[in-house]
């Protein structure tokens, strides 16, 4: 759902220990919140500020936070805040992000890019039911019973991560994406799956060069199989792999995010 209102929280001062850095911010809508300023207590106290702001039309508003016993917090420092009213949507800097697969990773994986809004980012299944109930901010469900030919509807320059229930619908798109064009694709399996898939692609007529710009398997397996264990492992190696793109300041804020 489109969110029109918001407001901006962000760590405008620092003193002593404090939970994230100078420029650290968070948006806070009437009904949900997408980034982190750190600190528990800190975080909900600011998100009621946030909220009261969006009642009553305030547009600015600062505030400074002992780090002390009033909040719980063991920090010890202090923490200044500015609040700012936003009246349009965030506007993403990266390339677009398509995800294939609304299943356990799927959504695990946009769960953890999602709040870093440095990039749109469509998931697409074959129908509704498979879709969850609600997605985080800036994420656009696609239902598509045809996944291959939701392919055309991407740009050519976007990222693409294949997920899906089926090695048949994960090949599948693996043949469409190659034909259609795209920046990176990762594909989620074991080097088995992924050696059979080369196979295939080679005798539909695909080169090895184009071939070999799918990325298998993806995500780190040493963190696990739990789905938000390999999200965590697939974001990290996406963040990394198109740090060029996110500059050095959101590349380091975006793997403290993750970890």
């Amino acid at each position: 759902m489109t969110q029109l209102h918001w407001i901006t929280v962000t760590v405008a001062k620092t003193q002593g220990s404090a939970p994230r850095e100078v420029g650290a911010a968070m948006q806070v809508f009437a009904h949900g919140q997408t980034g982190t300023i750190g600190g528990g207590a800190l975080e909900y106290e600011a998100c009621a500020i946030a909220r009261k702001m969006l009642d009553d039309g305030a547009e600015q508003s600062k505030r400074s936070f002992p780090l002390g016993p009033d909040l719980g917090q063991c920090c010890g420092g202090s923490v200044g805040l500015h609040f700012h009213l936003n009246r349009n949507d965030p506007e993403p800097t990266g390339r677009p992000l398509w995800i294939w697969g609304a299943g356990h990773v799927g959504r695990a994986v946009a769960s953890v890019l999602a709040p870093l809004q440095q990039t749109t980012i469509t998931i697409v299944d074959t129908n509704s039911e498979r879709m969850p109930d609600q997605l985080p901010t800036g994420v656009v469900p696609l239902v598509a019973s045809d996944p291959m030919r939701a392919v055309q509807h991407a740009p050519v320059d976007a990222d693409h991560l294949i997920m899906t229930y089926s090695h048949d619908l994960d090949f599948g798109l693996c043949d469409a994406l190659l034909r259609h064009g795209f920046h990176s694709c990762g594909l989620i399996g074991s080097r088995t799956k992924w050696t059979r898939f080369q196979k295939r692609l080679l005798a539909l007529g695909h080169a090895n060069t184009a071939i070999s710009d799918i990325n298998c398997p993806i995500g780190d397996p040493t963190l696990g199989k739990h789905p938000q264990a390999i999200a965590i492992g697939v974001a990290s190696s996406f963040l990394l792999k198109n740090s060029r793109s996110l500059g050095r300041g959101s590349q380091h804020d975006a793997i403290a995010a993750i970890n």
